[in-house]
């Protein structure tokens, strides 16, 4: 039996920067759901943003079902515009980043998120 024919890389749709955002908000709110833990995301995100078709981009969030729904925004919360600091968990439709850093104070690895209404960066702790 022959193997299993490639796909024509002509037909396949190549990610731009806003689909690949649109699957690294979908990474994020399976992590903030509990699906994935710190490292998978980590893995699946570095893999996401080295994607150039949108193919290898569904084959992350295959295994994951249907993303769960984002909760409304909390009432009375207010961020400073322009502004980031670090949060105890992500929010619904923060995305998140291939960025991580260690934190010079602690020592502790945050990973970057991106509120996409207002661009503010986020740092998260990773596996605590």
């Amino acid at each position: 039996m022959p193997p299993p024919a490639e796909p024509d890389p002509a037909a396949r749709a190549r990610l731009g920067d806003a689909d690949r955002d649109r699957y690294a908000e979908t990474l994020g709110r399976h992590y903030v759901d509990g699906r994935l833990d710190a490292d998978e995301l980590g893995r699946r995100v570095e893999t996401l943003y080295r994607a150039t078709f949108g193919d290898e981009a569904d084959a992350l969030v295959a295994d994951l079902g249907a993303p769960p729904a984002a909760p409304p925004a909390p009432t009375g919360w207010r961020r400073r515009r322009g502004r980031h600091g670090e949060a105890e968990q992500a929010r619904a439709g923060w995305r998140p980043t291939p960025e991580r850093f260690v934190d010079p104070t602690t020592g502790r690895i945050m990973r970057v998120w991106v509120d996409p209404a207002d661009g503010a960066r986020q740092y998260i702790a990773e596996g605590v």
